[in-house]
């Protein structure tokens, strides 16, 4: 299933469209704000899939019983540029526990990449609900990695993978490499074209170097 809850009108796009202007994202402080901002709204649309238990509240005049989620959540992201969009999703999901993967491209005098792992820090995944994020979802190889990664941590109830701007090839690889039906896919946008260095267009630039400043 892939959600996109930016469409129609929404808040959603004006902090995309903010992480795409050439004249605001250099504002590295903003532009790590919106991811945040972003974490957030997809967190809340996620809370609307997790499981539910009736609990009763006790207020200073009374009790009331209320809808209260149950689920166990693990919040994964991809170093580095996750970590804003991790922030936003840990901002509602303040008791969740975390994951943190690293993935890089290793480029080769050609021009070419592969996609290397690098860490892992997680804990149990077995009959949790999971969260992996990722601001761009580009051939779409670093999240396939992640993902099979932490199915190595136990076999979630169900899996969240959240990117803010992903390129149509990697939506068809996510799919091809991950038949499984037991993933929800939420983006905040759909580019068409995906360069040969595996650059989204129109898409945003680098988000790590935006958010963090430029690597060597």
């Amino acid at each position: 299933m892939i959600n996109l809850p930016a469409t129609g009108n929404s808040i959603l796009n004006k902090f995309i469209s903010q992480l795409r202007d050439i004249n605001i994202q250099n504002d590295s402080m903003r532009f790590r704000r919106n991811l945040e901002r972003i974490g957030e709204i997809f967190a809340y649309e996620i809370s609307k899939t997790l499981l539910y238990e009736k609990k009763m509240v006790k207020t200073p005049l009374g009790e009331l019983e209320m809808l209260l989620p149950i689920s166990n959540i693990i919040v994964a992201s991809i170093l580095r540029a996750g970590l804003p969009l991790h922030n936003g999703l840990l901002g509602f999901f303040d008791d969740a526990e975390n994951a943190f993967i690293s993935a890089f491209r290793k480029y080769h005098k050609d021009g070419s990449f592969d996609i290397q792992f690098g860490y892992l820090s997680s804990p149990n995944t077995a009959n949790k609900t999971l969260i992996i994020s990722d601001p761009m979802l580009a051939s779409g190889s670093s999240m396939v990695l992640a993902y099979k990664s932490m199915l190595e941590k136990g076999t979630p109830l169900h899996t969240h993978i959240v990117s803010i701007i992903a390129s149509r090839e990697g939506i068809e690889y996510l799919k091809k490499s991950i038949p499984e039906k037991n993933y929800t896919l939420w983006v905040g946008a759909v580019d068409d074209e995906l360069t040969a260095k595996a650059y989204i267009v129109p898409g945003l630039g680098d988000a790590g170097d935006l958010a963090f400043g430029p690597k060597e």
